[in-house]
């Protein structure tokens, strides 16, 4: 018996969403929302009913019944961290999408599923939310301690594209070693070390590479100047940051397209400023290549940025050296959530449960009364290993330097 799944991508602009009989599609639609009806809401989380009246009255009138269904998805939001999988939307899960730390989009599509899901009688799911979180220990600290770094990042595509590679080769993602790109309105880059993202750019908070829409990392001494400066609120900052960052803020358009065509007619400005987020992005896949310690499988680029050749063959000339590169276009998020929906139906992989945790607090790491899974990762990273490793590039190094005579 075939499963029908409904999957739902609420997005700054649009609410996304498609109706799977298995593998294949049978329904996609993109349901735009205009700058005007988004402006009678206070927040994100007050479009809430609004978005899912507009998804049922979607399916009504497309002659879709709810009852019909085998499950639906949504993508998942900025709850606390977890490892990635596939999660039903719980009480616990459901609150914190409710009472998110951070206004955005995609803390819609877990609410909309359940309520849709509990209506029509079946399970409501969410999968890879962006806030998987599968750092190693010291990848997490930054120069302050106040200020950690966060993993959060295209999750769902990124491991949607490496998975898809891993099928492509005929290997499994858990034996590969890869770094991957996802290039859109933001842009992140992750490590992903035999299935696991160990390191990653924090593409929403304004790190890494530069992007259309977003300012990437920052002097910081100029930045703290710029806040004291008292030419820009808080708000307005933050704006800077997330939204009005990038290409915008050069070029006043996210569109890339565009920004290509300015360079047809000769607009150098254009140029170097598309070169220069090129340039960012290519660093960030090296940075990531050493978080891997040089052992790179492939490099996978992502995203709607990937359909320019131009781009992508820009960033594989400063990159290539590195790992094979392999171009993965667009992003189909819709088709990555029906798919983990499916496996988990079809008993392939197992539904996690949702906990709510508070903030694992790196400096807090050797009290041994606080549960800490930072403390679990890097107590196993550290532990004595009965394997002979052969001697490593450095000591070879060390050694030549202690024979060389002066």
């Amino acid at each position: 018996m075939p499963y029908k799944i409904l999957a739902i991508n609420p997005g700054s602009t649009s609410t996304k969403i498609a109706v799977y009989t298995d593998e294949e599609p049978t329904f996609t639609l993109s349901i735009p929302h205009s700058a005007e009806e988004l402006s009678n809401f206070k927040s994100v989380i007050d479009q809430f009913d609004w978005r899912k009246d507009l998804v049922e009255k979607a399916l009504e009138e497309n002659g879709i019944d709810i009852h019909t269904l085998s499950a639906v998805i949504g993508r998942g939001g900025i709850i606390s961290p977890v490892e990635s999988g596939v999660y039903e939307v719980n009480d616990d899960l459901r609150h914190d999408l409710q009472h998110a730390r951070m206004q955005h989009a995609s803390n819609l599509g877990g609410l909309i599923a359940r309520e849709i899901a509990d209506e029509a009688g079946v399970k409501s799911y969410i999968a890879d939310p962006v806030v998987v979180d599968e750092m190693m220990p010291y990848a997490r600290i930054s120069g302050m301690p106040e200020l950690p770094r966060e993993s959060v990042f295209h999750a769902l595509n990124q491991k949607a594209v490496a998975r898809l590679f891993a099928k492509e080769s005929g290997k499994r993602y858990e034996d590969l070693n890869l770094v991957v790109c996802h290039m859109g309105g933001g842009c992140t880059v992750s490590a992903h070390r035999r299935g696991r993202v160990i390191d990653t750019t924090n593409a929403l908070d304004g790190c890494g590479p530069f992007s259309p829409e977003r300012s990437g990392s920052l002097p910081p001494g100029p930045l703290i100047h710029l806040c004291f400066s008292g030419k820009y609120t808080e708000e307005e900052l933050i704006r800077k940051v997330h939204g009005a960052g990038g290409l915008m803020a050069h070029l006043g358009t996210t569109s890339v397209p565009e920004v290509l065509d300015r360079i047809l007619g000769h607009d150098l400005h254009a140029m170097l400023i598309l070169r220069a987020m090129c340039y960012s992005i290519s660093k960030e896949i090296g940075a990531m290549s050493v978080a891997l310690k040089g052992d790179v499988d492939a490099i996978l680029i992502t995203g709607g940025i990937a359909h320019s050749k131009r781009v992508t063959d820009f960033i594989a000339g400063y990159v290539e050296t590195i790992a094979p590169i392999y171009v993965y276009p667009g992003e189909n998020e819709l088709k990555s959530l029906a798919e983990n929906a499916l496996a988990v139906l079809r008993g392939e992989r197992q539904v996690r449960t949702y906990v709510s945790e508070e903030y694992d607090d790196p400096s807090q790491i050797n009290d041994t009364s606080r549960s800490s899974k930072i403390r679990e990762a890097l107590l196993a990273a550290i532990s004595p290993t009965t394997a002979t490793k052969p001697v490593s590039a450095i000591r070879h190094y060390l050694r030549k330097l202690g024979n060389k005579k002066n």
